[in-house]
C-alpha cells in the first residue's frame, strides 16, 4: 500500500524547525565550544585535585585562595582573569582532529618498492632513453595513488605504465595480473581496469558479494529474470530485496531479458558438482511460474525438483530417457506450432493468439547424462529435439535453459553451444576456464575458495561480471537453512491437485499437448483401425507403452494422437 504523503503544512514547519535548528547552531556555535571547554578544564583540575595527597592539598588550597585574592585587587584584575579563563576554555574545547600521515609507513614503503622492482622487467626496454621502470628507481613516480588496509596489505593501486607496453594483447595483461594478485596477497580477489588512453591500471580489492539474500518476488519488468547479483559498480541498477527479518535494502542485481526483443534468449551454465548450477535452475522456475509454464528435465535424476511437481504451470518434471524424449518432442511441436499460429495471424491482419504470448520455459539439468544413456540404448540424443527450441524460441517465446558439469561439457550438441548467448559459470575455475566458457577473460582475479552460488556470467557480448545466484535451495533438504527453504515453500504455486489425492489414480489433466500420468493408472489412447469400438481400457490399467514410475520426483507423459489438437485452438504445421 502506498504512503499517504504528509500535508503541506507539516512538511513547511518541520523545514522551518530544521532552518532555525542550522541557524541557532551557527550563531552559538562559540558558546558551545566555551562551554565544552569549561567542562574538559573542570575534569582536568577535578583530576588534579584528586590526585593530590591528602596532607598537601591544605597549602593547595591556601596557594590557589590567595592568587584569587590578588587577582580581585588588581585593577582590571576580575576582568583580565575572566578573559584569560575564556581563552583557555575555547583553546580546550576546540575539535581536535586527528592528524593525517604525511606518507606511508615504513612497511608500507617496503612492500611498494617490492612491488615497483617486480614490475621492472615487464615495463622497462633496453632502447628507453628515460626509463620509468629502473632497478633501484623511485616508485613514487608511477604509483599516483596507493592505500593499505589494517592488516598493512594494499587494497588499492592506481599505476602509470609506459606507452610502449602492449596492454592491448591479453597475454601482457594477464602476466601483469597475475604479478601484482601474488604480490599483493592470495587469497582476496582482485579487480583490475585497464585505461588505455591514459596507460593507467588501477588495481582494486574487491568485497565479497552478499550470499543471505534468499529467494523472493523481485521488482522486475516482463520479460525479466533476475540471475543473482553482483558488485555496485557493473550494473547500473538496483532492486529492493528483503533480508533476514524483513528488513529492506538496495542490491545490484544482474537481469536477464527474455522473449522476442531479446538478443540472448537462451542460457547456458557451467559448473561442478556442488556450485550452484541445479539452484539457478530452481531460481529461474520459481520467477518463471510468475507468468508462464515450464518444463523441466532432470537428467541427474537426483529428485532436486520434487518440490515442483504437480504445480500450477509445471507441464511436467522428467527424468527418465522416455519422458524426456516425449516431452522435449511436444517442446518442439509446440514451437513450430507457436510460430504457425503467429505467422498466420500476423499475414491476416489479426491480433497474435494469447496461448503464444505466454512464455515457456524449458530448464534442462544435466541433459548429457541422458545423452550417455540414449547412446547406451541405441536411441536419439535428446539434445537433438531442443534443436528447434533453440533455434526458433525466440519468436515463439519459448525459452531453454540448460545446466550441466564442465567434466560433461563436450558432449554438449552444437545447438546448445551455438545458441546459449547468455553464460554462466559457476564455482572456481581459472581465468582459461572461464574464458572458454563466456568468450572473454574476467577481470578479476578467481579465487579457490568460493561459496555455492558464485561465479560469472556474461550476456551477449556484454562485459564479464561476478554473479552471486540467490539461496533457493531444495525445501525438503534438510541441511538448507530453514528460512531458506521457508521462503521457496512461500513462493512456490499451488497444487493442480489436493495433496491428498496426489497418490489417487486419477490422472492430471493439463491443457496441452501432453497428457501427465500419475503412478498407478493413466489414461488410453482411443483405439484406431477395426477396434475402434472396442471397450477402453479400465479405470485401474495403465497403457502398455506408458513408463511406471520409480520415485515421486518423475512425471511420466504419454502423447496423444494429434499434439496439436488437444487444446482445440491448435493447428498442424502442415494444414
Amino acid at each position: 500500500m502506498a504512503r499517504r504523503p504528509l500535508p503541506r503544512i507539516l512538511t513547511d514547519s518541520a523545514t522551518i524547525a530544521r532552518t532555525a535548528a542550522d541557524g541557532a547552531r551557527d550563531v552559538l556555535h562559540p558558546l558551545i565550544i566555551i562551554s565544552r571547554g569549561l567542562r574538559r578544564l573542570a575534569t582536568v583540575g577535578r583530576a588534579r585535585w584528586s590526585e593530590t595527597p591528602k596532607e598537601r592539598r591544605g597549602p593547595l588550597f591556601f596557594f590557589v585562595a590567595s592568587c584569587v585574592l590578588v587577582v580581585a585587587l588588581v585593577p582590571y584584575g576580575p576582568l583580565l582573569a575572566l578573559i584569560s579563563v575564556m581563552g583557555a576554555a575555547a583553546w580546550a574545547g576546540r575539535d581536535r582532529a586527528p592528524a593525517e600521515e604525511s606518507g606511508p609507513a615504513e612497511a608500507e614503503t617496503g612492500r611498494l618498492q617490492s612491488l615497483y622492482e617486480a614490475l621492472v622487467p615487464y615495463f622497462s626496454a633496453d632502447g628507453d632513453p628515460s626509463p620509468r621502470y629502473a632497478h633501484g628507481g623511485d616508485w613514487e613516480q608511477v604509483f599516483t595513488e596507493y592505500a593499505f588496509d589494517d592488516d598493512g596489505r594494499l587494497e588499492l593501486l592506481r599505476l602509470q605504465y609506459p606507452a610502449y607496453f602492449t596492454d592491448g594483447e591479453p597475454r601482457s595483461r594477464a602476466r601483469i595480473e597475475q604479478l601484482l594478485h601474488v604480490k599483493c596477497g592470495r587469497g582476496r580477489e582482485y579487480h583490475f581496469a585497464w585505461d588505455e588512453e591514459a596507460n593507467e591500471l588501477v588495481l582494486s580489492v574487491l568485497g565479497a558479494l552478499p550470499t543471505d539474500i534468499a529467494a523472493q518476488r523481485f521488482i522486475t519488468s516482463p520479460g525479466e529474470t533476475v540471475l543473482g547479483f553482483t558488485d555496485p559498480d557493473s550494473v547500473r541498477r538496483t532492486l529492493p530485496v528483503v533480508v533476514g527479518d524483513d528488513a529492506t535494502r538496495d542490491a545490484p542485481p544482474v537481469v536477464w531479458r527474455t522473449g522476442s526483443r531479446s538478443t540472448e534468449p537462451h542460457l547456458l551454465a557451467l559448473g561442478q558438482a556442488g556450485t550452484g548450477t541445479t539452484t539457478l535452475l530452481r531460481s529461474l522456475a520459481l520467477q518463471a511460474l510468475d507468468d508462464g509454464d515450464v518444463l523441466i528435465i532432470d537428467g541427474g535424476g537426483t529428485g532436486e525438483f520434487t518440490c515442483l511437481v504437480g504445480r500450477s504451470g509445471v507441464m511436467g518434471v522428467e527424468s527418465a530417457l522416455s519422458g524426456a524424449l516425449a516431452t522435449l518432442d511436444w517442446a518442439a511441436h509446440e514451437t513450430e506450432r507457436r510460430l504457425i499460429a503467429v505467422n498466420r495471424a500476423r499475414q491476416f491482419g489479426r491480433p497474435v493468439p494469447e496461448d503464444t504470448l505466454r512464455p515457456l520455459w524449458i530448464l534442462a539439468d544435466r541433459p548429457t547424462a541422458l545423452a550417455h544413456v540414449a547412446a547406451a540404448e541405441g536411441r536419439p540424443d535428446p539434445q537433438r529435439l531442443l534443436q528447434v527450441p533453440l533455434r526458433h524460441g525466440r519468436a515463439a517465446n519459448v525459452t531453454v535453459v540448460v545446466a550441466d558439469q564442465f567434466e560433461t561439457a563436450g558432449m554438449l550438441g552444437d545447438a546448445v553451444r551455438a545458441h546459449t548467448k547468455a553464460r554462466v559459470i559457476l564455482g572456481p575455475a581459472t581465468p582459461e576456464e572461464v574464458r572458454a566458457v563466456l568468450g572473454a577473460p574476467p577481470h578479476t582475479t578467481p579465487t579457490a575458495q568460493v561459496p555455492p552460488g558464485r561465479g560469472y556470467v556474461r550476456l551477449g557480448t556484454g562485459p564479464v561480471v561476478r554473479l552471486q545466484v540467490p539461496a533457493t535451495p531444495d525445501p525438503f533438504d534438510d541441511c538448507a537453512p530453514e528460512d531458506h527453504r521457508r521462503a521457496v515453500l512461500e513462493l512456490l504455486p499451488e497444487h493442480t491437485v489436493p495433496a491428498g489425492e496426489a497418490a489417487r489414480t486419477t490422472p492430471l489433466d493439463v491443457l496441452s499437448p501432453l497428457t501427465v500420468v500419475q503412478p498407478a493408472a493413466a489414461k488410453t489412447l482411443p483405439p484406431e483401425g477395426p477396434g475402434a469400438d472396442a471397450e477402453p481400457a479400465a479405470a485401474g490399467e495403465a497403457p502398455a507403452d506408458a513408463e511406471p514410475m520409480g520415485t515421486t520426483t518423475r512425471m511420466t507423459t504419454v502423447r496423444t494422437v494429434d499434439p496439436f489438437a488437444a487444446t482445440g485452438t491448435a493447428e498442424a504445421p502442415g494444414s
